[in-house]
């Protein structure tokens, strides 16, 4: 189906133009002939799916019919709702006067504050600051004839239900407003809020978040942590992609991998989420403009970013919720292109992988290094690991000492982070590297559990018998200490004055104990 084919006015058509829109996806075919009536819907999809243009498309249609109507759209994450603010500005090309406002934290109030104060049609943004205007009153929920949650799923898992709740609480009646939910998954917390702010909504599932994308070609390396980055080195020589997003389990590790990156004349640069909002969304630009190749990010770019044309996707680590597995790769091969993910797999989480490959029902197929013909490639950066500063440090750090009761040894300070000395392992990796799969998963399991899913029982044994035995320390009798002189006779007790006759004797008797039990009277 063709955009032209649907109820749209000639101004919400001239966007569409301007977007390069020609023909429908198959979940904006579905809900678009359903939500343009005014009906609530509940829209299962899978990110990538042109969702985001079936509800800027309907609030659009509204404005074309009614100048007057007001709609907000919440997003989980800040990345999102600026992408959101992105595709509404070039959608609503066809509206000269439309005004559209980005709320979030991270930033400061003045500018939001501004926007608010001069009022607005369409209003993105997340949910703490969303509240945040609303409890200052700057913001009134009542006004919106038109409610849009997006990735819903992704907005409870981040612990926002009750701030969704508590401004569905302060909203007109749902018979009153159109609301539109859309969600990878139609979990229980999603079909409960539903039935709950919801008129009759009509639940569409339409091109369910897939459990593996089948554009992307998906591959394996088993490694050892201390390989790993040198064997990324040589992957990306190989592979030479124009765009890479590259995924961290840590934050610590991400800026590592960054810094490493550059070192070696890569331009990269680490995205998280307790960095600066103005420098996350500078990164992002740089990477959607093709200005930064090179970007290595935590779970926080896994769902909502969405970077055309992105060629490779690394998972350095296993992720350790499977689910994640599927929304990182999902980074790539969008709009129906083609990409490529290549996972990572070390010994440290290793216990991740049986899972996702459970969940996505498939065998991720593995590469060797030698079999592709990678060549090893000489890292500029080896020994390099990096340590986020702690208050602690840097208050060592400005008195020239260590930490009181630090067994840590000092370490030396490097541009951006420490140098810790490396672990004396080689031996242990070298009889590793020359194991079949088959003997190296049969250690894997072995060391760190691979039946478990996510702790190795190991650790969980040793901690347990570490517990029992602190507790039978504590039961065996101490010996008794050596006194000194000065407690060896106890002063006889100064009386006070005012003091009846029972105190007196009770505190004789509490002296008389005191001896007995020092001198063995």
């Amino acid at each position: 189906m063709k955009f032209t084919e649907l109820p749209l006015s000639e101004e919400v058509l001239a966007g569409v133009e301007k977007a390069g829109y020609t023909d429908c996806t198959l979940v904006q075919e579905t809900v678009l002939p359903v939500s343009l009536t005014g009906k609530d819907v509940m829209v299962q999809s899978k990110t990538g799916s042109g969702k985001t243009a079936v509800y800027l498309l309907t609030i659009l249609e509204k404005y074309s019919r009614n100048n007057s109507s007001a709609a907000l759209i919440v997003s989980p994450t800040r990345e999102l709702a600026v992408q959101i603010e992105e595709d509404a500005k070039l959608l609503s090309a066809g509206f000269p006067d439309y005004r559209i406002g980005c709320f979030y934290g991270g930033v400061g109030y003045k500018e939001q504050n501004e926007e608010l104060s001069s009022g607005l049609n369409l209003y993105v943004g997340t949910p703490g600051r969303l509240l945040d205007f609303a409890k200052s009153n700057k913001l009134d929920f009542r006004c919106f004839d038109t409610v849009v949650l997006d990735e819903a799923d992704r907005m409870f898992d981040m612990g926002f239900y009750p701030d969704v709740q508590s401004m569905f609480a302060q909203m007109r009646k749902s018979e009153e407003r159109q609301t539109m939910l859309f969600s990878a998954t139609l979990s229980t917390k999603v079909r409960n809020l539903a039935w709950k702010y919801m008129s009759e909504p009509e639940e569409i599932a339409v091109q369910p978040e897939e459990i593996t994308v089948k554009k992307i070609t998906q591959e394996l390396f088993h490694v050892t942590k201390d390989e790993k980055f040198q064997l990324l080195l040589s992957i990306l020589k190989k592979q030479d992609p124009s765009s890479c997003l590259i995924f961290t389990n840590t934050k610590d590790m991400a800026v590592e991998v960054a810094k490493r990156l550059v070192m070696n004349g890569y331009k990269a640069e680490y995205l998280m989420g307790d960095m600066p909002q103005s420098k996350r969304l500078k990164t992002l630009d740089r990477m959607k403009e093709g200005k930064l190749p090179y970007l290595v990010a935590t779970d926080v770019a896994a769902r909502g970013l969405q970077i055309d044309d992105l060629e490779l996707v690394v998972n350095y680590d296993i992720p350790e919720d499977f689910e994640s597995y599927v929304h990182r790769i999902g980074r790539t091969a969008r709009a129906g292109k083609s990409g490529k993910a290549i996972t990572l797999a070390c010994e440290e989480y290793i216990y991740g992988l049986e899972p996702i490959e459970n969940y996505i029902q498939m065998k991720i197929p593995v590469v060797w290094p030698d079999e592709i013909g990678l060549e090893k490639v000489e890292d500029k950066s080896a020994g390099y690991h990096y340590h986020s500063r702690r208050p602690q440090q840097k208050r060592a750090e400005r008195s020239g000492e260590r930490r009181k009761g630090s067994k840590q040894k000092p370490v030396q300070r490097k541009s951006g982070g420490y140098e810790k000395p490396v672990r004396n392992d080689e031996k242990e990796y070298a009889k590793l590297s020359k194991m079949s799969l088959e003997e190296r998963m049969a250690y894997y399991k072995s060391e760190f559990g691979g039946e478990s899913v996510k702790k190795s029982a190991k650790p969980q044994a040793q901690r347990v018998q570490q517990q029992k035995k602190s507790v039978e320390n504590r039961k065996k009798p101490q010996p008794a200490k050596p006194q000194s002189e000065a407690v060896k006779k106890p002063q006889p007790a100064k009386p006070l004055e005012g003091q009846n006759a029972e105190v007196k004797s009770a505190r004789k008797g509490l002296f008389a104990r005191i001896k007995a039990k020092i001198f063995g009277e």
